[in-house]
């Protein structure tokens, strides 16, 4: 058995780790730990919830408390991105854990809230930068910073990162670093086009792989249900309140494929008497955070979220996952039931499935490599399901739901690509489109990373920062783009003018 302090981290980290009750490393941090304090770049592969956060932060933190220089304004010299904001959240939270004993400095900057007080953050520089793509690329269009001294560079979940569209972003970012840097590599999952695609930014790395390219957990156990499509929510709601009563469950993560029927899902668990809440990317980050605050403290034992959020909930006590709608990508798989049996815990997950998802499971299972054992209905099921009561709602809450539903039946031209629909020519809005394959495609989640990253956070913001030659020459941040009617600028010059 090897301990962190066979490692070589610094004492002051070492003291951290035991304040936080850590003294054996993970296998992942076992592996990459020695490798990245060599200087290495590295390519890791691990399980969710197998401790990669701190496999790149301890090494991280002693090479930077090894060489202190003196900070840089509107720079940092660590970069770590983050497919997700809440995922960035839990990484600089644990990262501030790690570094409570040393002089360095931590920052976390995502869209959804304003940009002015983060771009005022990095003003004196940072020693560590968490970022999602679109906040990071807005900040560095308004010069509020530049990557150019930035020595260590981390891309954390790299194949959601590229599911979601970023490829362009991170080569973007690429070459906005300096060539001579050290770059991490880590997912749960690494497919070979995403693993070349990474070549690219990585240099002869060390690959470090603790578990079978997409496998699942080993301590959860899964099971499947058939069910017709407008049956779903009547089980998820039976099997809930008996799994609430018996308290078989402690906290309960739903995930559906769309935003529209994660709050459809709440409403009718809510209309139940069962405390829910969604989590997605329509939603502010207030009522996000907020969310996710209560799911953890246990007042509200269910939250219903999109694909989105599935690597950024990092909860302990989470008992079970229901997969609402089986994920048409099969590694999201992989990732929402990594959510349950952490930190040696036991968990279950339970998947609904109609019939026109069964092709879906059939590629979960060869991704997994595993049979999943089927779980018949709750006997009087149908009975029981007539005596649940109708959620109550509002007359747009039912418009918006009609034209949902218009849309999902009108949604035969989509276009399926190899995976998730592109929403073109088809339903483009929300559920399901049909792909080439005939299979029900779901839009993109590429478009609700976009929602949230962006939403609310373009205008105009005045933030005096230094220019680099130990001036304070004001500078002018100014939303991104270019193109739109001419009035649009013209209304924003009498705005800023006028404030």
């Amino acid at each position: 058995m090897s301990f962190f302090s066979d490692l070589g981290l610094a004492e002051p980290i070492l003291r951290a780790l035991e304040a936080k009750g850590y003294s054996d490393p993970t296998p992942i941090q076992q592996q990459a730990i020695p490798a990245l304090l060599e200087g290495r770049d590295l390519l890791g592969i691990a399980q969710t919830g197998t401790g990669k956060t701190a496999a790149f932060a301890l090494p991280s933190l002693h090479r930077l408390a090894a060489n202190p220089i003196e900070r840089k304004p509107a720079s940092c010299r660590m970069l770590i991105l983050s497919p997700t904001r809440e995922l960035a959240a839990q990484i600089a939270e644990n990262i501030e854990g790690y570094a409570k004993y040393l002089r360095i400095s931590v920052a976390c900057v995502f869209g959804g809230v304003p940009v002015g007080k983060q771009a005022r953050r990095l003003v004196p520089g940072i020693d560590i930068l968490v970022a999602t793509p679109g906040r990071l690329l807005d900040l560095i269009d308004q010069r509020a910073l530049t990557l150019s001294r930035t020595e260590i560079f981390v891309l954390d979940e790299a194949d959601q990162m590229m599911d979601l569209g970023f490829i362009h972003a991170l080569k973007r970012v690429a070459n906005l670093l300096p060539k001579t840097r050290q770059s991490l590599f880590f997912s749960a999952t690494m497919p070979k086009a995403i693993e070349d695609l990474g070549k690219q930014f990585i240099v002869n790395p060390v690959r470090v792989e603790v578990a079978p390219n997409s496998t699942t957990a080993e301590r959860v156990e899964q099971f499947v249900t058939f069910v017709n499509q407008a049956e779903k929510q009547a089980l998820l709601t039976l099997r809930i309140r008996t799994l609430l009563a018996s308290k078989e469950m402690d906290r309960a993560l739903v995930f559906t494929r769309t935003k529209h029927g994660a709050d459809r899902v709440v409403r009718h668990l809510t209309s139940a008497g069962i405390e829910a809440r969604a989590i997605h990317g329509n939603k502010s980050q207030a009522q996000r955070t907020a969310a996710l605050e209560a799911f953890r403290q246990g007042s509200c034992p269910v939250l219903v979220a999109t694909d989105i959020a599935a690597r950024g909930i990092d909860v302990s006590g989470v008992s079970h996952v229901f997969n609402f709608e089986l994920p048409n990508v099969p590694e999201q798989y992989v990732h929402r039931i990594g959510r349950t049996a952490r930190a040696g815990a036991d968990g279950i997950a339970m998947s609904f499935c109609a019939p026109d998802e069964k092709p879906y499971l059939k590629d979960i299972e060869k991704l997994t490599r595993l049979k999943i054992d089927a779980m018949p209905l709750p006997e009087n099921f149908l009975s029981e399901a007539s005596k649940l009561p109708a959620p109550s709602r509002k007359p747009e809450e039912e418009q918006r739901d009609a034209r949902h539903d218009a849309r999902a039946q009108r949604g035969n031209g989509g276009r399926g690509g190899n995976g998730q629909a592109r929403g073109n020519g088809g339903q483009s809005h929300g559920g399901r489109a049909q792909g080439r394959d005939g299979r029900p495609r779901d839009v993109s989640p590429r478009q609700e990373q976009r929602d949230g990253e962006r939403a609310n956070d373009r205008g105009p913001v005045r933030t005096p920062l230094t220019d680099g030659t130990g001036g304070d020459k004001p500078r002018t941040f100014r939303p991104r783009g270019g193109g739109g009617a001419p009035g649009v600028g013209a209304h924003r010059n009498k705005v800023r003018r006028a404030s």
